[in-house]
């Protein structure tokens, strides 16, 4: 239960950030909610299986969160410009031909935001959120996966 508390957190800040900072995602930041949705679900369904499926399906949630975390980071390439974004929907749009109504009729009502351009949760502090998904994305899947791995030895008991 605490996996998918933990990934609806994740969402929960996202959202937030989007109503009460006015933080508008871009496409990689809308991919990166994927595997949190599908944590969710896997950590939810490992709440009420049985131990050797839990044990499973919450190895299967620590791979997606290393699928995000791989998606965060291909993220922070694209903001520190290291290569350009993979998505077609991070370039800016282009308009061309027809009248001036038809290329507003084909502009998005809400514009979208470049991928390039990071988005600072917490002002004066500079790591992005893609950068803070990431840290999480790993740390997240790290400890879900040492909860999950068996115990090395057992206590013995000495013969006296």
């Amino acid at each position: 239960m605490l996996t998918a508390l933990a990934a609806a957190a994740a969402l929960g800040i996202a959202y937030a950030s989007e109503v009460w900072d006015e933080l508008v995602p871009c496409a990689l930041c809308l991919l990166e909610r994927w595997p949190y949705r599908v944590v969710i679900v896997l950590g939810l369904l490992a709440a009420i299986a049985p131990r050797g499926l839990a044990r499973v399906l919450l190895a299967v949630a620590v791979l997606a969160l290393l699928a995000d975390a791989g998606i965060a980071a291909v993220h922070v390439g694209v903001e520190w410009q290291w290569w350009p974004s993979p998505l077609p929907e991070c370039a800016a749009p282009h308009l061309s031909g027809g009248s001036v109504a038809d290329r507003l009729a084909s502009m998005p009502a809400r514009p979208s935001k470049p991928c390039d351009e990071p988005s600072f949760l917490i002002p004066d502090v500079p790591i992005s959120m893609a950068v803070m998904n990431l840290l999480f994305a790993l740390a997240f899947s790290a400890l879900l996966a040492i909860s999950l791995s068996p115990t090395r030895s057992k206590p013995t008991r000495s013969k006296q």
